[in-house]
């Protein structure tokens, strides 16, 4: 009876281990912050025919929080609108492929996008330099989104840049 008390102290001991449990090692996740990261090229020299250019947007996601569509969001500053009554200040593109753990939004998207956003500003009567930031979201976020859904929905940090806008057709 008395090895057996004995015993199982012994093994009791042995399987909670020698070592201070209350001082566990915490290991830091590997990927800090939103899944994606964007970052911006450098701004093209001309401005494309609907009046800017936005610049390349490259990205670099977390590979354990993968996704395959998104949406680019672009944020607008419209402290500079001339125009009388609420003002938009979100531009919601349509869903985009994206794949990989690293690549870049196609050079068609990012045209399709600078004419929206062009003919966004021409409406609001805005010109010159203009603050945006950019962002991507999950491609289920609907069109005519607010921003709260907007930020519910981010898969990346909002990346500021300005722009520079000359509307080519001012009517303002």
């Amino acid at each position: 009876m008395r090895k057996a008390i004995i015993f199982m102290i012994a093994a009791s001991a042995f399987l909670a281990g020698c070592e201070n449990q209350s001082a566990k090692i915490v290991i830091p996740p590997k990927w800090k912050g939103a899944p994606y990261r964007l970052a911006l090229g450098a701004p093209p020299a001309k401005p494309n025919p609907a009046g800017l250019t936005l610049p390349p947007i490259t990205f670099t996601a977390n590979p354990e929080m993968l996704e395959t569509r998104a949406n680019l969001v672009v944020q607008i500053d419209t402290s500079g609108a001339k125009k009388e009554g609420p003002v938009p200040n979100l531009l919601i593109m349509a869903p985009v492929d994206i794949s990989g753990a690293q690549g870049a939004l196609s050079a068609d998207y990012l045209d399709t996008a600078s004419k929206e956003l062009a003919k966004l500003l021409a409406s609001d009567c805005m010109k010159g330099k203009i603050k945006i930031a950019v962002a991507i979201t999950r491609s289920s976020i609907p069109l005519a989104a607010t921003s709260d859904q907007v930020n519910a929905h981010r898969l990346s940090d909002w990346v500021p840049t300005e722009i520079d806008f000359k509307n080519p057709h001012p009517k303002c």
